[in-house]
Order: C-alpha cells, then sequence, then structure tokens
C-alpha cells in the first residue's frame, strides 16, 4: 500500500491517498466480499460536490475487483475506477500507467444500440420476422427471449392444438444455438404418439434384448438430444412409469434404458408442451405433481388465431411469402379478394379451430388454385365456404352448459369426445340430487366389477380433470 501511495504521489501530487482497511475472512468469497464493500459504502462519508473520487482497482482478488465494479457502476460508490499498472521494465525506471474507466454507461450510445439490435434480432428471430401486433403476444415472446438467453430451466408452452407451440420451441432452439448456448440438435415428439411398452424404449432407449422383438440397442430420444433441445409436445399424455424417469432425467441428467441397470446420460435442455391446464390432471392423480413442478417455473400460454385477429394480416403476408418460394413464383391478391379475406378472417364467424394450422392450409389452397399467381375474390367466395363446411361437419354440440363453466382456453383444448362426454356428465349431475347419486347413475355396471365401489369419489376426480366441482356444477 505504501508503494502504491508513493507511486501515485509521484505521478499525481494533488491526489490524496486515504487507504480504506476492511476486514475480509475470505478475500474469494463473492458474499462476504461484496457486503464487507457494501457495507463500508453504506457508511462512508462521501461527499461528491467537494471532492472527485477514483477507487483503486488493481489491488486483491479478482473476486474484490468484480465487487468494486459493480459497486460503481450501481453507483453504491461514487467516483470513478482507477486501473494502475507497472512499467513493463521496472529496472529502467520508467513510470508505470494509469486509466480511469468511467461506467456511466449512457455515454456509449453506440454500445447500448448494439445491444438493442441484438435483442431486436432474437425478438425477430422468434416470431420469424412477423410484425406481430398483438400486445399480449408481444410481451410473451419478448420474455421468452430473455429467459431463452439466460437460462437451462424446463419451459412449458401451453395453448391450443395449432396455437404455435411447436413453431416456438424451434425458434429458441435456434436463438440458444445463435448464442452458442447448445450445439446439439433439435429432438421433437409428440407424447400423444407414444403408448405401452413402446414409450420407455422412444424416449430412453433399450439394450439389445430387453423384451421381444429389442435386436440391437436403441439409443432413445433423451440420448439423442444430448447437447441439444429436446420438445415434448403433449407431455401430459405420458404414462406414470415416463413421468417418473423424466423427472430423474431432468434432475440428474441421467436415467435407466429399458433392460439396462447401468446408467445412461444425457444433458439436454426441455420445452414441454400441452394443449390443456395440467393443473386439471395433477389434481386428478394423472400426472405427477413433483414433475409439474420441475417444468412449470416458465410458463407461457400461447393465444389462439382467433384471439389474435390483428395479427392475421402479417401471418397471411407471411404465408403468402413461404408459398411463393415452394411454388417458385410470386402469389398475391388482388385488391378486392384480399379485403374480401380479411373482413372474414378477422369476423367472429372464422372459428379457426385449428388455429394457425386452418390457416396455413387455406393459404396453401388458395396460392395453389391461383391462374398467374393472383388470388381472386371467387376463390376466396370459395375458400370461405370450405373453410366454413370443415368447421361444420363436426355433429353440432350444445356449449350453452360448456360455456358457462369453462374457459375459452379449456373448450379448445378438448377433443370432441370429451366435450360430448363431459357435457353427458354435466346434464346428469344436474338431474341428481347428490354426487353420489350421479355417481351411481353414471357408473352403474362397472361399479359391479369393483371390489369396493366409491362413485362418489370417481366422479369427483373425473370432474377435477376439468377443474370442476359438484357444487360449481350444481349453482352454475
Amino acid at each position: 500500500m505504501e508503494q502504491v501511495q508513493a507511486d501515485i504521489a509521484g505521478v499525481s501530487p494533488e491526489t490524496q491517498v486515504l487507504p480504506q482497511l476492511i476486514n475480509i475472512n475470505d478475500p474469494w468469497d463473492f458474499g462476504e466480499v461484496y457486503a464487507a464493500l457494501f457495507d463500508f459504502a453504506q457508511s462512508y462519508a462521501f461527499n461528491t460536490e467537494q471532492d472527485d473520487y477514483l477507487i483503486h482497482l488493481t489491488t486483491g482478488t479478482h473476486v474484490a475487483q468484480i465487487c468494486l465494479f459493480l459497486m460503481v457502476e450501481a453507483r453504491y460508490i461514487p467516483g470513478l475506477l482507477l486501473q494502475t499498472s507497472p512499467p513493463r521494465r521496472q529496472k529502467t525506471g520508467e513510470p508505470g500507467n494509469y486509466t480511469l474507466i468511467d461506467l456511466d454507461l449512457s455515454r456509449y450510445d453506440p454500445i447500448a444500440q448494439r445491444f438493442a439490435r441484438a435483442h431486436n434480432d432474437a425478438i425477430t428471430l422468434l416470431k420469424s420476422g412477423i410484425a406481430t401486433r398483438n400486445t399480449a403476444f408481444n410481451q410473451l415472446i419478448n420474455e421468452v427471449e430473455r429467459v431463452a438467453v439466460r437460462s437451462k430451466a424446463p419451459m412449458l408452452l401451453m395453448g391450443p392444438t395449432g396455437a404455435g407451440k411447436s413453431f416456438l420451441a424451434k425458434r429458441v432452439y435456434e436463438l440458444k444455438k445463435a448464442r452458442h448456448q447448445i450445439d446439439g440438435p433439435f429432438v421433437e415428439v409428440n407424447c400423444a404418439t407414444l403408448r405401452g411398452d413402446g414409450a420407455m424404449s422412444t424416449l430412453f432407449g433399450h439394450v439389445k434384448g430387453a423384451f421381444t422383438g429389442a435386436l440391437q440397442d436403441r439409443a432413445g430420444l433423451l440420448r439423442c438430444a444430448h447437447h441439444g433441445l429436446l420438445f415434448l409436445d403433449e407431455i401430459g399424455e405420458l404414462g406414470a412409469d415416463e413421468q417418473a424417469m423424466l423427472l430423474k432425467a431432468i434432475e440428474e441428467k441421467t436415467f435407466y434404458p429399458v433392460g439396462s441397470d447401468k446408467e445412461a446420460a444425457s444433458d439436454f435442455q426441455l420445452i414441454a408442451g400441452t394443449n390443456h391446464d395440467l393443473r386439471l390432471d395433477v389434481a386428478a392423480g394423472r400426472f405427477r405433481e413433483d414433475l409439474f413442478a420441475r417444468i412449470n417455473l416458465w410458463t407461457y400460454h400461447l393465444p389462439g388465431l382467433a384471439r389474435r385477429p390483428e395479427d392475421i394480416e402479417p401471418n397471411l403476408d407471411y404465408l403468402l411469402a413461404r408459398q411463393a418460394v415452394e411454388l417458385g413464383h410470386k402469389i398475391s391478391f388482388n385488391k378486392e379478394a384480399r379485403q374480401h379475406y380479411l373482413a372474414f378472417a378477422t369476423s367472429t364467424a372464422a372459428q379457426w379451430r385449428g388455429n394457425f394450422r386452418d390457416l396455413g392450409a387455406s393459404v396453401m389452397r388458395m396460392a395453389t388454385l391461383a391462374e398467374g399467381g393472383r388470388i381472386s375474390a371467387d376463390q376466396v367466395t370459395n375458400e370461405i365456404q370450405r373453410l366454413e363446411q370443415s368447421w361444420h361437419t363436426q355433429p353440432e354440440i350444445q356449449n350453452d352448459i360448456l360455456d358457462s363453466l369453462l374457459t375459452v382456453e379449456q373448450l379448445a383444448g378438448l377433443d370432441l369426445f370429451d366435450r360430448l362426454q363431459l357435457q353427458t356428465v354435466i346434464t346428469v349431475c344436474r338431474e341428481c340430487s347428490s354426487l353420489s347419486e350421479a355417481g351411481r347413475k353414471l357408473f352403474a355396471v362397472s361399479r359391479n366389477q369393483r371390489s369396493a365401489a366409491n362413485d362418489a369419489d370417481r366422479l369427483r376426480k373425473y370432474l377435477a380433470k376439468f377443474g370442476l366441482a359438484w357444487a360449481v356444477i350444481k349453482n352454475s
């Protein structure tokens, strides 16, 4: 310290050096060092009107230097950082060097602009250049971008079929890869397609001879996603055994292939997708609560197309451009046809049950039939009729009962089978005076095949899958 004082005095006699003794047991402990410097900054009587402060950075451990940097950048210590260094050839008697570091980032507009451009480029990548206008969706994408580049934790994408969960998962992968955060592949699987014994083998692999037909080892999708990103769409469809093994793989990065007593390892990042509320499955005992807690850290609800009418036009332009590339020539509407299509597409008459899949299929049909690359008003009229017919090919459903009990998101996430079944169950419940009576009526046959029938409990668990309770149904 005396040498530093002497050196500074030799270069700048007017600079007063005030050594500050701070007791730190472990100078490499970040928490201890930062706390000690913070306490010093809070207690020291800085007089910024009278004095200009320089904080000598070139002393102590690297941890101390980082903490000093943070304290000055946050203005807990008001001043500039002073970095000193000895001469390259100390025996010659040459003076050393010093540098003043001003951390007022407002002076560095070019740096701020570069960060802003990088952020905007990432947002554009996640949206594939589609200039979406929906405020809520843009806010969602903005947060997804920040989480994607800062966290390796699982991400859960919720939303109706065709809302773009797979599309967004791929863009998150591309963003992470562009930032050199992953270098493995993007692996996608729809868990609804995994059934029976093959589900474990598909996900976790198997060893030769593990079961009939296992003629050779199989790596499984988790090992294929090593150092990459695994997208498990419709994760709620996984069976209990697969859920347990997946939880271990997420937490420990290891799992057991089918038929093996040796653990396999895979360091993958996970995005899960679902078209219904997993909390209802947890309540009904169909989905593990600990697995849900593990994947529910960053959860995002993607709205369906009907809830983003202002985004239909930019997505229409994006899909037209894609069709132009595939067909090898430009595709466009004439003015009247474009106005006619957008008027229908953004109206309440457009149900968009398949969301962006419906829109994509619609644009593909019109582009394929367009004479000379121009979509006419007559084509639009025919396409609207085709869409309306496809949406009304399903039997008419009395939605008044379900509309009063379920949210729009829940209704959009129900298959026709579930809608019809739930409607019948609710109708029976409203006709009965108690949960037990309704259960006996609904399970009149299967209850005789059980050693201990508990109809009320079975019915209660079924209703819980949809977030419903007996009192809510009777009072609605």
